[in-house]
């Protein structure tokens, strides 16, 4: 009965978090552009809090792998990041623009405890033979979020103002601090390991860490599959609302499509929690990069139906990649280094995702078909990232 609530416990405070993250962006825009007046100002927020996710990642895991009670510092970082939230809601019209964008840099450097952070503590909370179908529910938790966060802020924003989604999504971060600060110490030997303070310094940890994401090649080709996906999904998003004008004549209706694509990721899941071992997590990585490719040349031809189409199967690619991509993680990490692994793969998809969305704005005013041509290239480069270093452990 323990395990079991502790697992009901673990994906409760995972799927707060990640829906009150999801949301803290479109509300962060809506409120910047509501307070401020200006699409730069509101976008500047946004810009800020993503951004430094990248510096945050492997500094934050590193503590965690460190500390004898991860979860309680986990709860900590949690904590911290709701307080960020409410903070540059306060400062919004009462600080300088670069104040504000300052709190926002340094609330984002939290970012990746909502995702790998979380993660990286499953193992502690299910024995290893129910890790497959725990790790596919975990994930579930992300499209869950990613489907019910946006729709959320959106709706609080048209009800309550912009300022309420972005309290909204304090209060659901908050919420999962219960859950956070339970967390299992982990088993004894992890108990007696932790009972002696490391001996190497952050820095020779953090060191560690890259080079168990570099040198390990199941990690490593993950990873770079990964990344280099995600920023063909930054693309796709990006494109959204011109692809909804075009296909549909509303902008509007692109967020629609964001819907079918969170739907068909949360199905997949399913899914694949049911049958966790029918495909390798290794066979997905790959072979959803392809889904993902067909999916954004569907998109190209502006067809209503293709687009619609390509909407559940970029789902059905989105969805099982990340729950592989954890599986891997959790198979090839060193146990005092899971954390740092988890976080700073979240920093590096982080990071990736804002890459595409840099580059695929000027591209999409330009040609909107050339941009989604684009991001389907990018997906097969990913494809093609991961055989390479498949062929070179041969």
């Amino acid at each position: 009965m323990k395990r079991r609530y502790a697992m009901g416990s673990f994906l409760a405070g995972a799927a707060a978090a990640r829906a009150g993250d999801e949301m803290s962006g479109p509300a962060l825009l809506l409120a910047g552009y509501a307070v401020g007046g200006s699409a730069t100002e509101a976008s500047a927020l946004l810009a800020g809090i993503t951004v430094s996710a990248a510096v945050g990642g492997p500094l934050l895991g590193a503590l965690l792998d460190r500390s004898p009670r991860p979860g309680r510092l986990l709860a900590r970082a949690l904590a911290l990041y709701g307080t960020g939230l409410v903070l540059i809601l306060l400062s919004l019209g009462r600080l300088p623009l670069e104040l504000t964008v300052l709190i926002a840099v340094f609330t984002g450097l939290l970012g990746p405890a909502l995702s790998g952070g979380w993660t990286a503590q499953l193992p502690r909370v299910v024995p290893r033979e129910r890790m497959p179908r725990a790790n596919a529910l975990d994930a579930m938790t992300f499209s869950l979020a990613s489907l019910v966060g946006p729709a959320l802020a959106g709706a609080l924003a048209h009800l309550l103002g912009a300022p309420a989604a972005v309290v909204a999504s304090a209060a659901l971060i908050a919420f999962a601090l219960p859950a956070a600060w339970t967390l299992p110490m982990g088993r004894d030997r992890d108990r007696d390991r932790d009972k002696t303070p490391p001996a190497a310094s952050l820095t020779a940890d953090l060191a560690a860490g890259i080079r168990a994401i570099t040198r390990t090649r199941p990690l490593a080709r993950a990873t770079l599959a990964s990344v280099v996906s995600c920023t063909g999904l930054g693309m796709l998003i990006t494109c959204t609302p011109l692809l909804g004008e075009r296909a549909f004549g509303s902008a509007a209706e692109g967020t629609l499509l964001l819907t079918c694509t969170a739907v068909s990721a949360l199905a997949a899941n399913a899914v694949l929690a049911r049958r966790p071992r029918t495909i390798a997590p290794d066979t997905i990585i790959w072979s959803s990069t392809l889904l993902l490719a067909v999916a954004l040349v569907l998109s190209a031809t502006g067809h209503p139906v293709l687009v619609v189409a390509a909407a559940l199967t970029a789902g059905v690619g989105e969805g099982p990649q990340l729950a592989a991509l954890l599986a891997i993680r959790h198979r090839e990490s060193p146990e005092r280094l899971r954390s740092q692994v988890f976080t700073t793969g979240a920093s590096l998809k982080i990071t990736g995702f804002a890459l595409g969305a840099a580059v695929a704005g000027p591209l999409a005013t330009y040609s909107l078909p050339t941009a989604l041509l684009t991001a389907a290239g990018v997906q097969l480069v990913a494809a093609l990232g991961f055989h390479v270093f498949r062929a070179g452990s041969c």
